[in-house]
């Protein structure tokens, strides 16, 4: 087997022809990639070009390995088996070219017999079956998902024509071995596995008819080949490098650092994005690397609401957009402001006011395509530049300008919650706080939340927490202004809290929102302050497991957690709040979509002031139906915006039959209450 290889070109005659073809080909790829490239050039600068090792991680996981992907079996399975057969035989082909070219003798013995034979022999049949997957479940099965669904605009050709010249090259490689080894068998050829099965038919053929075939078949395939090449960048086959360079360029900041960023109010031209100047050139990279798998417009929960926003052909629409009227700008014909309108044009107004922000479009897309910050930024536009919002969340900046929270016609204080239980001022504190308890808002001003906060301030002082809270001088967070696209007013705000924060400099701020988690401990980071923030349930759970705060299992039953979106998805945080209902009792059961794929209760972009316009069921009612099929008797959150939209949505889907909606504080003080040492007295009195 020491002398084990294969001619390259058997029986083909001037095969510098193929050189010559190689050329054109070449000229026409290079140009593809290159004209997407200014396209990209023509937007704003960013910074992607730290921690390369950390990136090439990323690289490494996501793309090679198929990260993202393989959340999806069949699908993962799908694309990997296409994926990793084209990589492997491009590897095959480049060992040809340093072989044949380079002369260089590498395909030579067992390395041509297990590699070039046996290995390319299976990954090419399994790439086959890969391609034979994506078209059924394409055109035969029709996943909704991958169908076309954009009002007004045509199915795009590239599709079948990718899978089926994909198919079309594979079957000619095969076809070209099979003929090959009927003509000149060898003795290793059984480990070409495919074509040597295909090759037995063919051998009571003549000889000069098989070499005959082989050369027109060696050409067509060469011709295909390099048609096929040049096609690549053109089509949506230029996602072979977009989107690795998206997964690259991909931001490694914690998704509260990095989402949304501030406006430098003194240099910006314009506020917000309505132009393709406006956009970043990651964003502009973002809209090539897409493939429209779906995947984004699957988990979005404003889509399945029937709502007006698929994050799939957001993204499609912007890429059109820019397709359509970058080379306009690039040859000078055009400038931004005499091309058709952006926003309100290409990207309607009602499609970016029906995202809720939780981000499972950008958790779920497998190249890391950036949906969230291009609505906020066009909201920006809509609500700086163009004074343009829904009604209700014009009455909601209103009140914030006016009484510093968003809650129009409320009329309680910031501390009527608290009114017989003893919480401290940190006004009325002297030295470092240990403990800042921030209340937030709606557990401020919202009645039901109300008894979360007194929740949380019993627990805290049987744990022998000292903690103060702001009072009078606490005011909203600004999430609800920044979530809007009033970065302006946001700004301000931040910049008031991140003074008064930093008269007490609290060791630790705890506060049961995450949105204002996220906005105090992550989003102020921008303005240069630097504090640590955490939720309650992870103040809790360290009290438990210091000893501080004693919990014995109580009678809670069966219990769903709902994961808020700015919690987990925004901050990495799904265990604490599982742990502390583990150790108050709870027979905690799951619901089919949770974690980082948890489904939003529909509060989040400010959608807490906004009313729901979709055809379709509404999104908490959707996540309350999924509670429900739990057959858990009580649903807990951990948000306070998720504890409104849950008991909203168990109260019009299944009344006063429903699971009860609690907050995990609530539980756990519920299940020391049963287990405390007056109620075992009590229980052993009887």
């Amino acid at each position: 087997m020491e002398a084990a290889t294969r001619p390259v070109f058997w029986h083909i005659e001037h095969s510098w022809f193929m050189y010559v073809l190689m050329v054109p080909s070449l000229a026409i790829f290079c140009y593809g990639l290159y004209r997407r490239y200014k396209f990209w050039r023509l937007g704003r600068p960013v910074a992607r070009f730290d921690r390369p090792w950390e990136r090439l991680r990323r690289v490494l996981v996501h793309v090679l390995g198929h990260g993202r992907f393989l959340r999806e079996s069949i699908a993962g399975l799908m694309h990997g088996l296409i994926f990793w057969s084209m990589l492997l035989l491009f590897i095959g082909t480049v060992v040809v070219a340093i072989d044949t070219d380079l002369r260089i003798p590498i395909m030579r013995g067992w390395f041509y017999l297990i590699y070039q034979s046996l290995v390319l022999d299976v990954v090419g049949a399994l790439g086959m079956v890969g391609l034979g997957i994506a078209l059924v479940r394409r055109y035969v099965l029709r996943v909704p998902r991958l169908q076309h669904n954009r009002e007004g605009k045509a199915p795009d050709p590239s599709d079948w024509v990718t899978l089926l010249s994909l198919f079309l090259l594979f079957v000619q490689g095969f076809a070209l071995e099979a003929i090959r080894i009927a003509a000149n068998p060898q003795p290793w050829d059984a480990l070409s596995v495919v074509g040597y099965a295909l090759a037995v038919p063919l051998r009571g053929l003549s000889q000069e008819g098989l070499i005959a075939a082989y050369q027109f078949f060696w050409w067509f395939h060469t011709v295909t080949v390099f048609g096929w090449i040049a096609y690549l960048p053109w089509s949506k086959m230029a996602h072979f490098f977009t989107s690795l360079l998206d997964v690259y360029f991909s931001d490694l900041r914690p998704p509260g650092e990095g989402t949304l960023q501030p406006i430098d109010f003194e240099k910006a031209e314009r506020l917000g994005v309505s132009a393709i100047t406006d956009l970043t050139w990651k964003d502009l990279l973002d809209l090539d690397a897409c493939t429209a798998c779906g995947r984004c417009q699957d988990v979005c929960p404003a889509y399945a609401a029937g709502q007006p926003l698929s994050p799939k052909n957001l993204i499609l629409d912007l890429r059109d957009y820019v397709h359509a009227h970058a080379p306009a700008l690039l040859a000078g014909k055009a400038t931004v402001e005499e091309l058709p309108p952006l926003v309100g044009g290409a990207i309607k107004e009602e499609t970016l006011w029906a995202c809720t922000t939780c981000r499972a479009c950008m958790e779920e897309c497998p190249v890391f395509i950036e949906h969230v910050p291009k609505i906020v930024e066009m909201r920006r536009h809509l609500v700086m530049e163009q004074a343009s919002a829904p009604e209700t969340l014009q009455e909601a900046l209103k009140s914030l300008e006016d009484r510093a929270h968003p809650y129009k016609g409320a009329t309680a204080s910031r501390t009527d919650w608290c009114e017989g239980l003893e919480v401290p001022l940190a006004s009325e504190v002297g030295g470092e706080i240990e403990v800042l308890y921030w209340v937030g808002c709606t557990a401020a001003f919202d009645p039901r939340n109300q008894k979360v906060a007194r929740a949380l301030a019993q627990l805290l002082h049987h744990a022998g927490v000292k903690f103060a809270i702001l009072g009078p001088e606490e005011a909203c967070c600004g999430d609800p202004a920044r979530r809007m696209g009033n970065e302006f007013l946001y700004d301000m705000i931040a910049r008031q809290n991140i003074e008064i924060l930093r008269q007490y400099r609290p060791k630790r701020i705890v506060t049961a929102c995450p949105h204002c988690q996220n906005a105090l401990g992550n989003e102020y980071r921008q303005f240069g302050a630097d504090f640590e923030v955490v939720h309650h349930t992870q103040l809790l759970k360290e009290l438990v497991e210091s000893g501080r705060l004693k919990v014995e299992a109580g009678s809670l039953g069966k219990v769903t957690f709902h994961d808020p979106c700015y919690l987990g998805r925004w901050q990495g945080e799904y265990e604490a709040p599982r742990d502390l209902l583990a150790r108050a009792g709870a027979d905690r059961v799951e619901m089919e979509r949770s974690r980082s794929r948890s489904f939003c209760c529909g509060a989040g972009g400010a959608h807490a002031w906004m009313e729901e316009t979709g055809g379709g069921p509404r999104v908490n009612q959707i996540r309350a139906r999924e509670a429900a099929a739990t057959g858990a008797q009580a649903i807990a959150t951990a948000c306070p915006f998720c504890m409104q939209m849950m008991e909203d949505g168990v109260k019009t889907t299944a009344g006063e039959e429903g699971p009860r909606v609690l907050d995990v504080a609530e539980l756990l003080l519920q299940a020391m209450e049963e287990t405390g040492p007056h109620t075992r007295q009590a229980q052993a009195a009887r």
